[in-house]
């Protein structure tokens, strides 16, 4: 009897291991689940609705940390170059504000980017203030070296904008210098390619964990327009499922109607680029109450007259300023110019780095991280005004105190 229970016991003892070594494990399900190549759509197994996989928010440590930097681009004119790190994606998104600026923003991916590639490249609009420093001045077809990001980085996928009316040398240079990238082994694919999903190109883009990239529609992709401002390639990142970060390049009151209209879902925005550096023809309160920004960054010699002449157009605008108010007081200015001299330039806030992370927002300037509206330029008297500040906070403004 002893024998037998002995060997009744063994069995069971011996059965029960062959289960546990043939199961499946949830966990190796959900990290399958979310692992993808940078390049792969989004639309995959990372938004699977698989009841065993848990959904993804931006609390916790449910998704990577994301960080965006806006660049101080090394000269007195305005531009702009925003490095992304999503988990451990390095993204480019334009590169200004003129050739020489390849210096600055080139040391700036190098403390980012680490192994030399930089995974997405995004060029928003044929404009030397966004594209020169992808290139150099009197670059050929045959160049293979030589200043300028397509020339020193290893780049995954370009995705750029559809259509332009640009005849300058610089977008002849840029399109030389992205030919060189493809001819190294980029993608390259236009927004509008991206978001009717053609020619291999992907709308949503997995970056990590919880992190996507998704090229949003607005008409200029595919309407003709006199103003390459309103060309720009728009892009949303986000972080889970209620982190939300807007950059649209230079577009304009009406290609931000566009983009409203055309993305009746498009959610409020934790961050906001400010649209045409932050130009009075752009960021309309149409568009403004639609993502209510809790963060706005402007990308500008703020009271420079590079780009328009007399106090009231210098960039920030006061048309920025009432747009904003109501939603926020966390405005941040990458420079600071002159009214009177634009070759003088000097930091604002600096490079602006704001970082998500387990849900949380935080902004880290390399120069002070004083908001726009307590700045010392935005209500000093004397300077773009006789007798009055630079610009005002409005009454329906958010408290300042």
């Amino acid at each position: 009897m002893k024998m037998k229970r002995f060997f009744s016991l063994a069995f069971v003892f011996a059965f029960s291991l062959l289960l546990l070594g043939c199961g499946v494990s949830p966990s190796s399900e959900q990290s399958a689940a979310f692992s993808s190549s940078p390049q792969s759509s989004a639309s995959s197994a990372s938004f699977s609705t698989d009841s065993t996989i848990p959904s993804v928010s931006s609390a916790g440590s449910q998704t990577d940390d994301i960080s965006f930097h806006f660049l101080e681009l090394g000269n007195g004119r305005t531009g702009d170059s925003i490095f992304i790190k999503a988990g451990a994606t390095d993204i480019l998104i334009d590169a200004g504000s003129y050739y020489n600026s390849y210096k600055s923003v080139s040391a700036a991916i190098n403390e980012y980017c680490t192994d030399g590639i930089l995974e997405y490249v995004i060029a928003t609009h044929a404009h030397q203030d966004h594209i020169a420093a992808f290139t150099h001045n009197y670059a050929t077809p045959n160049d293979t070296s030589g200043d300028g990001v397509f020339y020193n980085y290893k780049v995954g996928t370009i995705i750029d904008f559809p259509k332009t009316t640009s005849e300058t040398n610089v977008y002849d240079y840029y399109c030389y210098a992205r030919d060189y990238a493809i001819s190294q082994g980029a993608s390259h694919y236009t927004a509008l390619q991206c978001v009717r999903e053609t020619d291999g190109a992907s709308k949503v883009y997995a970056l990590g964990k919880g992190l996507t990239m998704e090229i949003l529609y607005q008409k200029y992709y595919e309407s003709n327009t006199t103003n390459e401002n309103n060309n720009s390639v728009a892009v949303m990142f986000s972080q889970g499922t209620d982190g939300h970060f807007l950059f649209a390049g230079d577009i304009e009151e009406g290609a931000e109607a566009s983009l409203v209209d055309s993305n009746p879902n498009l959610p409020k925005m934790k961050l906001f680029k400010a649209d045409h550096h932050g130009s009075y023809t752009a960021n309309s309160a149409y568009l403004l109450a639609k993502i209510q920004p809790e963060i706005v960054c402007v990308t500008c010699c703020a009271g420079n007259q590079q780009y328009t002449s007399g106090a009231d157009h210098v960039f920030p605008t006061q048309e920025l300023i009432n747009n904003v108010a109501p939603y926020t007081k966390k405005i941040y200015v990458t420079t600071l110019g002159s009214f009177t001299d634009t070759g003088v330039y000097s930091s604002f806030n600096g490079r602006i780095n704001v970082t998500a992370k387990d849900g949380a927002m935080s902004v880290d300037c390399s120069n002070n991280d004083t908001i726009l509206p307590l700045s010392e330029w935005f209500n000093k008297v004397g300077d773009l005004y006789p007798s009055k500040p630079n610009r005002t906070w409005p009454s329906n403004g958010i408290a300042l105190n």
